[in-house]
């Protein structure tokens, strides 16, 4: 089941999700558009993506990004992302999604915002 996925409440509805390894095609990054829509009916609406952990991602990874977030916004909620470096971030600028999706250097900049 998706919610097999860790997450944590940080605050009422607020949820970090950390990630690691690394997201891409077979590597079942797709419990994450699951645990989302999972997450949305226990009424969760704000979502941190620590990416802090992940080594690599693809265009299947960042699709899984693509889905939640557009399931997080049709809820009224909001997508933030944590901790991306490297390789991770420059896949998300070459795709100019982070201009779509905000980009935080830490979890706790991310709860701030």
């Amino acid at each position: 089941m998706a919610t097999d996925m860790l997450f944590e409440e940080i605050a009422p509805g607020t949820v970090v999700v950390p990630l690691s390894g690394k997201l891409m095609l077979g590597q079942g990054g797709g419990q994450i558009v699951g645990m989302v829509e999972d997450l949305l009916r226990q009424g969760k609406r704000i979502f941190i993506f620590d990416l802090s952990g992940v080594a690599a991602i693809d265009s299947t990874g960042i699709g899984h990004f693509i889905a939640s977030f557009n399931k997080i916004m049709g809820a009224g909620g909001d997508m933030r992302m944590a901790g991306a470096t490297g390789h991770v971030l420059e896949s998300f600028k070459v795709s100019l999604l982070d201009t779509v999706f905000p980009f935080f250097p830490s979890v706790e900049a991310a709860r701030a915002a």
